[in-house]
């Protein structure tokens, strides 16, 4: 976008907006994230000024270490945005041109395909204001970078607690509420976990996990459970050097005449990009855990289920691309989580494995996980993109028959977790 800005007025104050400039606006931008760390459950790490406190509870913050474009840099259309009032870094906000799967639509209904629609969308990532800014001016710049992108459709994630945003997005920018995808987490113990004798997993290579993969997301579109925004470029996440595998788990001796029964997931390492915490916690459940860790590393034949200090800043493995099928499926996913859990423990940065899924997915059933480590207030907006007709005008999108915006949901999400 070369180095177009726009000034707006903020008050009595005014507003520009720019590009990010590394060596610049990296200090600030990592103080920005750090004051506006995300709570993936309760209230928000920056919480507002005024009025009555509320009693908190224990939150999970997150928040963005390491390389700032790490979350969008997979796609060749990227770009970091800064906020600026004076001197001062006020805002942030990333984002990146990416074609995703749309699921199951009319259009693909009436034809009864058993391909996946690939739509070009605009995802905005990593919003972040200072407390008496709303990022109004960041999205309304990045609204023209879309329609000069020729951008179809835009996800945002927002917090269902944050009131506020989601009132700015719906009411302001004319978003609608999308998909509202469960986090799901469980820690990550100092025992290993067991896997039944009964059940065999197996390592594919990307090669082969991309072909797999290949072959199940057009046979769950046929099975009417589409899965959405899968990522045109799966064998390269697949392939991805933080892509610690996938793994396959069948069972080692299956009834005769029984159907085949299977489950596939994929694990990223996320350690070097998130940093997590858990925060609101009463004194004494800090002492408790503390003492079960200490009992734990004396006497481990106990194998008391310790929690690693989550009260400081920890890393996570996330699982992705979670698919089971036959009526042994979902135990079968389950020893895949506890497999996955078993690679997570040579990480020392990692203490919790988790997964991002779908409500109505029935892999959500299957994957272990702890209330206090998961949360279901993630909510993702979207507003469908018109491109600009050389009269200046909006024009429809080509090749758009239905308006995904609308569309039921799938009840397979796919969240990629380089943008997580």
């Amino acid at each position: 976008m070369g180095e177009e800005e726009k000034i707006m007025a903020a008050g009595k104050k005014m507003v520009r907006v720019r590009e990010f400039i590394m060596e610049k606006d990296l200090p600030a931008v990592e103080e920005l994230e750090r004051l506006c760390q995300a709570g993936l459950s309760g209230d928000n790490g920056a919480g507002g000024g005024g009025g009555k406190k509320k009693k908190r509870g224990m939150s999970l913050y997150a928040e963005q270490i390491g390389d700032p474009f790490a979350r969008v840099r997979h796609a060749p259309d990227h770009v970091i945005l800064v906020a600026e009032c004076g001197d001062e870094v006020v805002g942030v906000i990333k984002a990146c041109v990416r074609m995703v799967t749309r699921g199951s639509s009319s259009s693909l209904r009436k034809t009864k395909t058993k391909t996946n629609k690939f739509v070009k969308a605009a995802c905005l990532l990593g919003l972040r204001a200072a407390r008496d800014r709303d990022g109004a001016g960041a999205e309304q710049r990045m609204s023209g970078a879309r329609r000069v992108g020729a951008a179809v459709r835009d996800p945002w994630r927002r917090r269902a607690s944050n009131a506020a945003s989601l009132a700015l997005f719906q009411c302001r920018f004319k978003y609608a509420l999308f998909r509202k995808p469960w986090f799901l987490g469980h820690p990550v113990h100092r025992h290993r976990a067991r896997v039944p004798r009964a059940h065999r997993v197996l390592q594919l290579p990307p090669p082969l996990a991309a072909s797999a993969y290949a072959a199940l997301l057009p046979a769950a579109a046929a099975a009417a459970a589409a899965p959405e925004f899968v990522p045109a470029d799966l064998p390269a996440l697949l392939a991805h050097k933080l892509t610690r595998g996938t793994y396959l788990a069948v069972e080692r001796s299956p009834g005769a005449g029984a159907p085949s029964s299977f489950a596939v997931l994929s694990v990223y390492d996320a350690t070097r990009s998130l940093s997590f915490r858990v925060g609101g916690a009463q004194p004494l459940l800090r002492a408790s855990l503390a003492a079960a860790r200490a009992l734990d590393r004396r006497a481990p034949w106990l194998r008391v289920p310790s929690v690693p200090d989550v009260f400081r800043p920890f890393g996570a493995y996330l699982l992705y691309g979670l698919h089971m099928s036959g009526p042994a499926g979902a135990a079968l996913l389950r020893t895949l989580c506890r497999h996955a859990h078993n690679v997570a423990r040579n990480n020392p940065a990692c203490a919790v494995v988790a997964a991002d899924v779908a409500p109505d997915d029935p892999a959500a059933a299957a994957v272990p996980h702890w209330r206090r480590f998961s949360c279901d207030e993630d909510v993702w907006c979207i507003k469908k993109i018109t491109s600009v007709a050389a009269n200046g005008n909006a024009a429809p999108a080509a090749g758009d028959d239905d308006d995904w915006t609308t569309a039921p949901p799938s009840s397979v999400l796919f969240v990629d977790p380089r943008e997580f």
